[in-house]
């Protein structure tokens, strides 16, 4: 990278003043020491702020056109009119990412997408490779630059038909930068299935060693040497190391699902480099999950072994093809990606190495306060000012719990999406979701809406089913919608008789059971919130039940200890074979007519197929099949959850008994460890006479 002879002194004299900040570290904890500190930080950030930003076209020593935006804190590299990031150079350290790799490699969008009805792969993955630079804004204050891949039925290189434009901002004083993609299909362009949208950095395999995605998932990273000699487990993304870099690694599963995250807590994340050089973390933040698809609790990649830094935007993950994008012939669609900010922070010393994260963690706040950013200069993406809101009330209806009135619906997840059926969203990936969750007195506020047609949907903790207010939200700009009170009926068709679970679209209340010795991710050794995420627990399953299955005695087994966390196939040493398990249950008196009713909730399905019999396992035809569904490999990918099912059977009296009685439900189908299903909740309903 070249500097001039102004951005040298420039960076000098803030180097200056970091010397100055480091030695007031040594000095200690004093409270005038601390005031001078506070000083010397807020004289460095002034400081900084007094240096323009500055737009530079260069070359390097290969003669590739860059473009060189610049603060005086960070500088950023892109190549010229390809918008790949070559280069980070931040506090002193002139390249934070890997330029061991080739310049496209580094960091990068790219799209899985395939031709409809043709099944899309990772062979598919394709770099956005733009073909036409402009600088859109450049000033003192800001700079935003445009890296334009324009489609056309001439292109040769089968690139998907979308017209992509990347952008970049760097503001004064910032310590970081922000970018965005909007995709663009104009009227004529052919169909297309997108699978996944992304941004990736892969850093310096020679300094970032310390990976955090939370509070409490944060730990030093195996290296990708470490994987490359170790052993091989069922899929290739999972390895088990036995020749580490460090000891403490030694025996370790690495798997980068191990570090997957919902929508709505993957806000920020990144890398930290501790060496003696300099402490710098690098921090991908992201204040909104509007542009992301399936809605808050979809689950997604984070960061990950390389070192590697993600921003999943459209992903198949935990979900299944039933989220992929899918494109008619001449479709027209708009959407941007983003804004989020890349943002950088460092510490003087070893000492101040954890500050890092709580420091990202504080920035992740103030840009959360600052959504909808103002300073994007595409029409495209829209402000606060030109945005609408909603606010209303919603309650529970359920008269077998409280006869005469409603109840609040508390913690309620409360959002609009593009208009479907109810439940419809978690499957929907192309336009914006808004979502927010209810106080405790079911009252729920929806701000900075992008205007457009929506449902508003909503599901509740501890109820079965899905709302959805039937008319259509239109939001136009500077518009508050106001609904008064809206109360959602859960399924129900007569008083329960018995319950197994949480209706929380989870297994986690299940039995998780501990991996096999040799098979253990340490950061999760002492989490027991989080020990779905190790490896291999599906075939401990066939460890605990190597012969007869699971049996479930209503009013004697405990879920939390009885009931295994998913329903898989038990491997047989040389195959794997279905699963039957039982629900054992007790019938005071049968003397009804009409239909006892079985509410079924499934938080996970991974080509599966779940049958229900009643009192005669060797039933030629189930009462009920679910028949083959689902693809979000929840269960391999060590996700408590992936898509929610719900199923409400139908039990004519006639099926059952006074005294025991038995409910067998099938997992018919078989070949893999991975097929199965995780249950949310098991509900017996008597017929509706008795209570009503």
């Amino acid at each position: 990278m070249k500097v001039s002879s102004q951005r040298r002194i420039q960076v000098l004299f803030i180097w200056w003043f970091g010397i100055a900040v480091e030695l007031c570290f040594l000095l200690g904890a004093s409270s005038e020491n601390i005031s001078f500190r506070k000083s010397l930080r807020e004289n460095l950030q002034s400081t900084s702020d007094y240096f323009p930003v500055t737009v530079n076209n260069t070359h390097n020593n290969k003669q590739v056109m860059q473009v060189i935006i610049d603060n005086g804190i960070v500088s950023v590299t892109l190549a010229n009119p390809e918008g790949y990031v070559l280069g980070i150079s931040y506090s002193g350290i002139n390249n934070l990412l890997d330029t061991k790799l080739d310049e496209n490699n580094r960091g990068y969008v790219d799209v899985v997408w395939n031709e409809p009805g043709k099944q899309a792969t990772s062979d598919d993955s394709q770099r956005v490779h733009g073909t036409n630079f402009s600088v859109i804004a450049a000033d003192e204050n800001i700079a935003e630059v445009s890296f334009l891949r324009t489609w056309t039925s001439s292109t040769t290189d089968s690139s998907v038909p979308i017209n992509i434009d990347k952008r970049y901002i760097l503001r004064r004083g910032d310590s970081g930068f922000y970018s965005y993609v909007i995709f663009d299909r104009p009227a004529g362009f052919p169909g297309a299935e997108v699978a996944q949208i992304r941004f990736v950095y892969k850093l310096r395999k020679d300094r970032f060693h310390y990976m955090a995605i939370s509070d409490t998932r944060q730990r030093y990273m195996p290296t990708v040497n470490d994987r490359k000699n170790a052993q091989r487990l069922a899929y290739p993304e999972a390895v088990r190391i036995t020749h580490p870099s460090s000891a403490q690694f030694m025996g370790e599963v690495d798997d980068k699902y191990q570090y997957s995250c919902e929508n709505k807590d993957n806000t920020v994340q990144g890398w930290i480099a501790q060496d003696s050089e300099a402490n710098v973390g690098i921090w991908l933040i992201t204040p909104s999950n509007e542009f992301r698809n399936g809605g808050p609790i979809k689950q997604d990649l984070t960061s990950h072994v390389g070192p590697t830094l993600l921003n999943m935007f459209v992903s198949t993950h935990y979900a299944g093809k039933h989220v992929t994008i899918s494109f008619e012939q001449g479709e027209t669609y708009k959407k941007v990606f983003g804004p989020f900010y890349t943002y950088l922070n460092s510490a003087p010393s070893n000492a101040q190495f954890g500050s890092l994260w709580s420091d990202a963690v504080r920035q992740k706040s103030n840009e959360v306060q600052s959504w909808p950013y103002g300073f994007p200069q595409s029409k495209d993406f829209i402000p606060s000012n030109k945005r609408g809101s909603v606010q209303g009330l919603l309650q529970i209806q359920d008269r077998f719990i409280k006869r005469v009135g409603s109840q609040p619906a508390i913690n309620a997840y409360v959002g609009l999406a593009l208009p479907g059926k109810a439940g419809s969203w978690q499957k929907e990936s192309k336009g914006y979701q808004f979502w927010t969750q209810t106080d405790g007195k079911g009252y729920f506020v929806i701000k900075n809406i992008v205007p457009g047609e929506y449902n508003l949907y909503a599901w509740v903790p501890g109820f079965i089913g899905n709302y959805k207010y039937e008319a259509t939200i239109i939001i136009t700009p500077g518009r508050s919608i106001t609904l008064n009170s809206l109360v959602y009926s859960p399924p129900r068709n007569g008083p329960t008789l018995w319950e197994i679970g949480i209706p929380d679209r989870s297994a986690a209340e299940f039995y998780v059971p501990d991996p096999e010795p040799t098979l253990w991710n340490n950061l999760y050794k002492k989490d027991i919130k989080e020990k779905f995420r190790q490896y291999g627990l599906w075939s401990r399953y066939s460890d605990l039940y190597p012969n007869n299955d699971l049996v479930y005695t209503v009013g004697v087994s405990d879920y939390r200890k009885d009931w295994f966390f998913a329903h898989v196939t038990r491997s047989s040493g040389k195959t794997y074979i279905p699963t039957v398990w039982q629900i054992i249950f007790e019938l005071q008196n049968n003397n009804l007519r009409g239909n006892y009713t079985l509410q079924l909730a499934l938080a996970s399905a991974a080509e599966a197929e779940v049958q229900v019999r009643i009192n005669d396992p060797g039933a030629k035809s189930p009462l009920f099949t679910t028949r083959l569904i689902g693809d979000d490999n929840a269960i391999a990918r060590h996700g408590i959850h992936g898509l929610y099912w719900l199923y409400s059977i139908r039990i004519p009296s006639s099926k059952l008994v006074k005294g025991k009685n038995t409910i067998y439900l099938k997992q018919s189908r078989a070949g893999s460890p991975f097929v199965g299903v995780m249950y949310d909740y098991i509900r017996l309903e008597s017929p509706p006479t008795v209570g009503a």
